[in-house]
């Protein structure tokens, strides 16, 4: 069954909604047919498969790309898109230029945006326009270059003000749901239950609405990064290595092919 906007909202309270990043058609076949609900081209693009040391670098025609491809596997999951660094704090209007382009050119079924409350306007400015939006609060790796690294949120009581405040204005703005990245898992509870949009967590805790997590973390793919958060799944970075050293030895000894 096609999951669309409305499966993730009636979702919130009753069922964990699942969400998995996906970069090709290759690993979007792969998310589809395990029944993911949400399907995330996210800008960790960058980090995961083009060798950036931050998303910042990742722009907008790179996400189109990679979007496109996940968008031929034709998945059952609901197909949503960053928006890139910056393009979010552009004027509202050209803000909605860019997620055009995402829906358009890219195939993307809803956007997500990193920011706080004082994006409310744009994105209530997206949202009339008839693209959904998926909010994006605590931490933000698209101001690491401001925040200098990455920690949890919702700490202090003044953080945990602040995010209920951004929640409540991305609710406002009509987000149809919110990932919470980073955040103190008491903080993410509190969120939960203050909002009537579903909270998907990463690194969050278990008070939320679903969760999410970079399919290359959760795959094994880079056993030299590994957030505490995640749970490996598999280690692909031992199966493939030993698969390409195997392939390397035949072909030396003249075994490969026969």
């Amino acid at each position: 069954m096609k999951k669309t906007v409305q499966t993730i909202r009636k979702a919130k309270g009753k069922n964990q909604i699942t969400a998995i990043t996906a970069y090709d058609t290759l690993m979007a076949d792969f998310a589809s047919r395990a029944n993911m609900d949400i399907l995330l081209v996210g800008d960790s693009v960058g980090t995961t498969a083009l060798g950036f040391q931050t998303t910042v670098e990742v722009t907008m025609e790179m996400m189109i790309h990679h979007c496109a491809a996940v968008r031929r596997a034709n998945p059952s999951c609901l197909l949503v898109v960053d928006v890139p660094f910056a393009q979010a704090h552009l004027s509202p209007e050209e803000s909605l230029k860019q997620c055009v382009r995402l829906i358009q050119e890219g195939g993307a079924e809803a956007v997500k945006i990193e920011g706080d409350s004082a994006l409310e306007g744009t994105i209530a400015h997206i949202v009339t326009s008839g693209i959904p939006v998926m909010g994006h609060i605590g931490l933000l790796p698209q101001r690491i270059n401001d925040l200098g690294g990455y920690r949890k949120f919702g700490r202090t009581e003044k953080e945990r003000d602040s995010l209920l405040r951004d929640a409540k204005a991305m609710e406002d703005a009509g987000c149809f749901a919110l990932v919470g990245e980073m955040i103190e898992p008491q903080t993410t509870a509190k969120i939960t239950s203050s909002t009537s949009i579903p909270i998907i967590g990463i690194g969050s805790g278990n008070d939320c609405d679903g969760q999410i997590l970079v399919c290359t973390d959760m795959l094994g793919y880079q056993s030299e990064f590994n957030p505490s958060f995640v749970k490996t799944y598999a280690n692909l970075e031992e199966t493939i290595l030993s698969a390409f050293k195997q392939y390397g030895k035949e072909v030396r000894e003249g075994t490969f092919p026969k």
